[in-house]
């Protein structure tokens, strides 16, 4: 039987001449389709779950083919000997287009995969069927043809419906006399999501595959053939659908806005997103006037709102989607269109007037200076409600003034007043956050009055949910960030004939700033410290950098080091702490607290002062210094020392240990202190790797890779075991870095320009690639390049280089090998020396702001007003967040008995929450007031770290923010030729680049 496999690989190698595949008749006589022979006796868990998925993979396979060969003989061949004609052959061809050449892919994959079955038992693998099968270009064209043209077969079906009775009464029988009435478009979408299924099946394979099973290796080379084939071909999907839609658009609007052909042509590679939303019309009372489904298109320089006509007849739209019609409403350039939330209408231009979409243009819907929002009735209510509880505060001073003493009317009984109203305001605020997180609302520029001044107008949008609104606003402000000059273009893509593109898919430089203004050190490092903050509104998650606070560290041979630490929590860093340490920075590493399941496993039981997230700091004079992260104002916690003094090149950790490597070839391990989380230095244990410098570490589970010369030595943790192997054949050259994503390690060196990927778990070196032919692309002059940093991130391989330049190349995301799957870009914005370092920083967003609540549903409910990051009510929502959180900074406590005031006519003021039943509300005597600890900030400018939601901790993550910052002298921007301008200082200066990438949804 394994011959059959390898005849398959030839034959499907010899299946496809320059005309496309041979058509080749595959008898199932000769060649039955695979089936599982009766499971033995004696085999293991994980055996007995790969055979049921090795069964799911037999039964989709079968059930795809079959919808495949559906289509040829019940559809294709039925309309191509209809006679009468029902189509023309011209009009046929297209609609199939490669239909049978799919079909005959995947029969001569079957063929393989009963080969494959029938010898389980023995083999029990499979990955490298899959790489076989689908790693051809063959497959990519076939697939890459067939999804390029789904949506013109969908609008040929369509038309060919309308124009032609007899075809759609013939797919309308077709459809009935099918057992499961599924449809020609249900059939014909199956090819499509073919490659998912595969993914999501060989990823259960995986997980069930222990390590050293002779199947695990294959496995991880397959699913990294199969999301290369995917991620392309997804790609394909979305062009082919975005071309199609600025089609109709241009189509539809070419009557009322100048799309010309050229414009047309730019406008159809530059549709960043486009989306059904339904605008809404206010009135004065915040009742709806009106609402309607618009279509808006966001390009990468204007906003076009469409008014959506009628679709098609039901009877077409049952069988095949029928896109609809549109008639453009109104068009504004992208510069122009500003997303407006509360707290930001004092920012708007005075002198400007303002409209409400959809309302006539008579001089009383005229206001200067603010804009209509919206309905006010929740804004008016807290309005209301701060205004009395200043009222009520002032009532309290006067109270305390009073002589006497009386039962209803005392201090006491006034404090609960204000209590009362600022949970009512607290609950306000809830409701407007809840109400706007499906709420757009735009301020777009409109045609000047009579006397020339500027008009613009307010439009509401309702999005689907509130992961929409997210990327609409994370795509706004994305999209005006590539028109800058910087990226515009950014970007040399290898792919495209040496084209320089500027997408929006694509990196973006967000900007660049100085770093360490006075003497410039030698050496530099950097860490991300992530920071959860509740209080990070929709505007400021979708485009702020992520959340956190980013290190920079550095200093020169027998110098004092410095430290700079910036706010990452809005679009550009901010300089908030400096700290000066007595030796040069070698390293950083961000060490977050330990989990309660890690805390376990260490046997770590933490003290009630315990420190959790800390930041270790390895220094030339061999000291490593412990920090508290900024939020606990970044006091140093411990010291760490090695007997010799040498200096610390590079640190990691794990959940358990602290691992230091050391310029004489040594690594230092430090263990967890039984009291707190913090490391013991009676705990520390040394492992000799050899007389070349550790320049880098890399933790792996139990596990951590230790650089020493051109070896590479993997230590388990524990037992300090360890296994050596050659990662270059040259002794003079050293692993300078490493980068590890899924199941393989890139490995870059201290001389020349190539970069080496080993596997995880076999050690075996899987590629290597030389960057310095990517640089060619800029005709630099460069004959050899060196990497100077190395960094994966968001499926990117980041390359820095000693030349400033930065390269990325595409890897996979998933679990399979990180092989390089094309042929990358360089950065056309780039350091004037070499890259010191690559950090990515990364952030998931709030779930509570990923939650909708039935609040923001009805039609009355208010827009807006979740960006509160400058106004009064982040305070008390700080409150509300942080008063069931383990404060460790300054605290009030709230605690006292209250008087019985339920006598008095009005509603009942009480502090307690909506968890109070009714029965105590309408009790006599006010219950005891359980009160709260409210963390304060010794910095107002800093954000403050919210509460930890810990029942969504292991819930995925589903918004992630990322942006890579890169550090080095100077920057420089380059041109086609290859030649740069070099500013800042003639790189003098140490410079930070930061590159903010989409919002992973």
């Amino acid at each position: 039987p394994s011959s059959d496999f390898y005849f398959f690989v030839t034959l499907l190698t010899c299946l496809y001449d320059d005309a496309g595949y041979l058509d080749v008749a595959v008898s199932e006589v000769k060649h039955p389709p695979p089936q599982l022979s009766p499971m033995p006796e004696g085999l293991t868990s994980h055996q007995v779950v790969r055979r049921h998925i090795l069964g799911s993979i037999i039964q989709s396979e079968r059930s795809y083919l079959e919808s495949l060969r559906r289509i040829l003989q019940e559809y294709h061949r039925p309309l191509m000997e209809a006679d009468p004609r029902i189509l023309s052959p011209r009009k046929i061809r297209p609609i199939f287009y490669r239909i049978r050449e799919i079909t005959q892919c995947h029969s001569m994959f079957q063929i393989a995969l009963a080969s494959r079955v029938a010898e389980w038992d023995c083999t029990e693998k499979i990955g490298d069927l899959f790489v076989a099968s689908f790693s051809k270009s063959m497959v990519l064209d076939v697939y890459s043809d067939y999804v390029n043209n789904f949506t013109n077969a969908m609008a040929l079906i369509k038309k060919a419906c309308m124009s032609k009775p007899a075809f759609l009464e013939f797919l309308k029988k077709k459809q009935a006399s099918s057992v499961d009435r599924i449809t020609l478009y249900g059939l014909m979408v199956k090819p499509i999501q073919r490659f998912p299924q595969f993914i999501l099946l060989l990823q259960d394979m995986l997980k069930n595959t222990p390590k050293g099973h002779v199947d695990r290796l294959p496995l991880q080379l397959a699913l990294t053939e199969l999301e290369m084939l995917a991620e392309k071909l997804n790609e394909q999907k979305r062009v082919a659908d975005q071309i199609a839609e600025t089609q109709q658009l241009a189509r539809s609007v070419s009557d009322r806005f100048s799309l010309n052909e050229k414009t047309t042509d730019r406008c159809q590679g530059s549709l960043v997103l486009c989306e059904t939303l339904i605008e809404t019309v206010y009135g004065e009372r915040g009742q709806v006037l009106k609402s309607k489904e618009r279509k808006v298109f966001l390009f990468d320089d204007v906003l076009i709102c469409a008014n959506i006509n009628v679709k098609g007849p039901p009877d077409i739209s049952s069988l095949v989607p029928v896109g609809p019609k549109y008639t453009m409403k109104w068009s504004a350039p992208l510069q122009q269109v500003q997303v407006v939330e509360v707290g930001q209408e004092g920012s708007q231009n005075k002198d400007t007037l303002f409209q409400q979409s959809g309302t006539k243009r008579p001089s009383g819907t005229y206001t200067s200076g603010k804009a209509i929002l919206g309905p006010p009735r929740l804004y008016q209510e807290l309005q209301e409600l701060q205004h009395d509880l200043s009222v009520v505060e002032e009532v309290t001073l006067l109270v305390g003034t009073l002589q006497g003493t009386y039962q209803n009317l005392n201090t006491t009984v006034a404090q609960d007043w204000c209590l009362a109203l600022q949970r009512l305001i607290r609950i306000k605020e809830e409701q407007i956050q809840s109400a706007n997180k499906c709420r757009l609302r735009l301020q777009v520029p409109g045609r000047p009055d009579k006397s020339g001044r500027p008009v613009s107008f307010m439009v509401v949008f309702n999005t689907p949910n509130p992961l929409s609104k997210i990327s609409w606003v994370n795509r706004l402000h994305l999209a005006k960030i590539a028109l800058r000059d910087e990226n515009s273009p950014g970007w040399l893509c290898g792919e495209d004939d040496g084209k320089m593109i500027a997408s929006f898919w694509y990196p973006l430089l967000s900007c660049h700033m100085p770093v360490f203004a006075a003497k410039s050190p030698e050496r530099k490092a950097a860490l991300h410290n992530p920071v959860h903050c509740a209080l990070l509104g929709f505007s400021a998650a979708s485009t702020s950098l992520p959340q956190g606070y980013l290190w920079v560290a550095g200093g020169g041979e027998g110098s004092q080091g410095q430290i700079e630490i910036f706010s990452l929590n809005r679009p550009m860093p901010r300089a908030v702490k400096s700290l000066q340490v007595g030796s040069a920075v070698r390293c950083l590493e961000y060490v977050p607290a330990p989990t309660p399941t890690e805390e376990v496993e260490a046997g770590v039981h933490k003290a009630a002062s315990g420190i959790s997230t800390n930041i270790c700091v390895g220094l030339d004079d061999g000291r490593v210094l412990v920090y508290g992260s900024v939020d606990t104002a970044a006091q140093c916690l411990l010291t760490l020392r090695n007997p010799e003094g040498c200096p610390v090149l590079c640190l990691k950790h794990s959940s358990r240990f602290l691992f230091a490597g050391l310029r004489n070839g040594t690594m230092m391990v430090y263990g967890r202190n039984n009291s707190d989380d913090l490391w013991d230095p009676d705990s520390c244990r040394c492992v000799t790797l050899g007389s070349d410098p550790v320049r880098t570490l890399l933790v792996l589970d139990d596990s951590v890779w230790a650089s020493c010369g051109n070896s590479v030595t993997v230590v388990e943790a524990s037992s300090l075991t360890t296994q050596k192997f050659e990662v270059h054949p040259d002794p003079m050259v050293s692993v300078a870095h490493m980068a590890c994503a899924g199941g393989g390690v890139w490995m870059a060196f201290s001389e020349g320009s190539s970069i080496r990927l080993f596997h995880t778990e076999t050690l075996e070196l899987l590629q290597e690639i030389n960057i310095s032919t990517r640089s060619t692309l800029l005709n630099t002059g460069q004959k050899s390049m060196r990497v100077t940093s190395l960094l994966i991130c968001q499926g990117l391989l980041w390359v820095g280089t000693a030349q400033g330049l930065i390269i990325t190349l595409p890897v996979p995301k998933l679990e399979g090998i990180p092989k390089i799957t094309g042929k990358g870009m360089v950065s056309l914005n780039a350091h004037c020396g070499p890259v010191d370092f690559l950090v990515a920083t990364t952030s998931t967003l709030a779930p509570e702001l990923l939650k909708r609540d039935s609040v923001g549903d009805g039609p009355d409910s208010a827009c807006g007003g979740e960006d509160r990051s400058d106004t009064s009510s982040q305070e008390s929502l700080q409150q509300s967040y942080q008063g069931e959180g383990r404060g460790k900074g300054r605290g009030v406590l709230l605690q006292y008995k209250l008087r019985s005031t339920s006598g008095l006519p009005g509603r009942p003021l009480t502090a307690l929450g909506d968890e109070a039943s009714d029965s105590s509300l309408e009790s006599l005597e006010h219950s005891v007031e359980d009160g709260s600890i409210y963390e304060l900030s010794d910095d107002p400018e800093m954000w403050v770290r919210g509460r930890p939601c810990e029942r969504d901790g292991g819930r995925r993550d589903r918004v992630i923010s990322a942006a890579v910052i890169s550090g080095g002298k100077g920057f420089r921007r380059l041109k086609e030729g290859g030649a740069g301008t070099r500013t800042s200082g003639e790189g003098l200066e140490n410079i930070l680049m930061v590159w903010q990438l989409p919002l992973t949804v």
